[in-house]
């Protein structure tokens, strides 16, 4: 209740109401009200219910939060655990990491990842499902099955879009242990009404806290690039920097060495020699540009564990 007030006096939200059933179905137990069982949990009122997986870490359970997502019910269960922390990084390499709409994240390295795209390749099904949920009849029963249908597509479209990126930033934070990104202005980007889809489908917010977050559980360091930095128009050869560079312009030469760049990688080896320049200067050496350095606190996630996680 207190975030429900906090968020309508910062005119985020409408004055708080009493919760409504159907309308994100959710409640919280203390550890007092139920207790796990290999792959059940016991919930008052409804007995044991059976999990599709076991609890993944050990320790002491502090709390549970049952929630509904379209037809699925899940429990996310926060434990105090003192299990180990997660190996170092593979190496103590850098990496930049430069992001688009084309292709979801390009590395340094010159790998790239191009991502599902969730909501492009499901557009014209989610776009026949509303339809045909706004020509039901309000309260009828074919109206509760078309609004089912369509919140489980929904969820498959966050599903996707969430398993692609855990699948990016573990894979980037096992291998690397200075990561070099951008600051992007999600919120203006999003004022572009050709790019606005796109660019909301590629969960550029997510993929960051996702980054800062691992990165901290393995002892590795996220380096944020200011927001005016110029990846994308400075020749990562000898530092040449253009004036204007086009949003459609993605190879271009240096004037200065005559270079062939690529516009994607060029900004990520920018961004890799940032953050390398970033920590030598945090170490008494000399280095160029403003950036901040992220030791996120830990989220709630599946994969890794340190201290007090929340298994969901």
């Amino acid at each position: 209740m207190g975030d429900a007030f906090k968020n309508f006096f910062a005119h985020r939200a409408r004055y708080p109401t009493f919760r409504k059933k159907g309308q994100d179905d959710r409640f919280s137990l203390s550890n007092d009200q139920f207790r796990v069982e290999d792959k059940r949990i016991h919930i008052p009122k409804l007995g044991w219910v059976r999990m599709r997986e076991r609890l993944r870490f050990s320790g002491h359970i502090v709390a549970a939060t049952v929630s509904r997502r379209a037809s699925g019910w899940y429990a996310s269960i926060t434990i105090d655990t003192s299990d180990p922390p997660l190996p170092p990084a593979e190496t103590q390499d850098a990496v930049g990491v430069d992001l688009g709409v084309s292709t979801l994240a390009t590395l340094s390295t010159g790998e790239t990842w191009v991502g599902p795209k969730a909501l492009r390749s499901l557009l014209d099904r989610l776009r026949r499902l509303s339809r045909a949920l706004s020509r039901k009849v309000k309260g009828s029963r074919n109206r509760a099955r078309a609004k089912a249908r369509l919140a489980k597509l929904h969820a498959r479209i966050g599903n996707m879009r969430r398993d692609s990126l855990h699948q990016l930033t573990t894979d980037i934070t096992r291998r690397f242990h200075t990561i070099g990104i951008e600051d992007l202005n999600v919120k203006g980007m999003l004022s572009n009404s050709r790019l606005a889809r796109a660019i909301a489908d590629m969960g550029f917010y997510e993929l960051r806290r996702q980054l800062e977050y691992k990165a901290a559980r393995r002892g590795a360091e996220v380096v944020v690039a200011e927001r005016w930095y110029p990846s994308s128009k400075t020749c990562s050869c000898c530092g040449y920097k253009l004036e204007t560079l086009a949003l459609d312009m993605r190879q271009w030469r240096c004037p200065g060495c005559g270079t062939e760049h690529d516009r994607d990688l060029n900004a990520a080896i920018n961004l890799k020699n940032m953050a390398v320049s970033s920590t030598v200067t945090a170490c008494g050496g000399a280095g160029a540009g403003l950036v901040r350095k992220h030791g996120a606190k830990p989220a709630p996630a599946k994969q890794e564990s340190s201290g007090k996680v929340n298994y969901g």
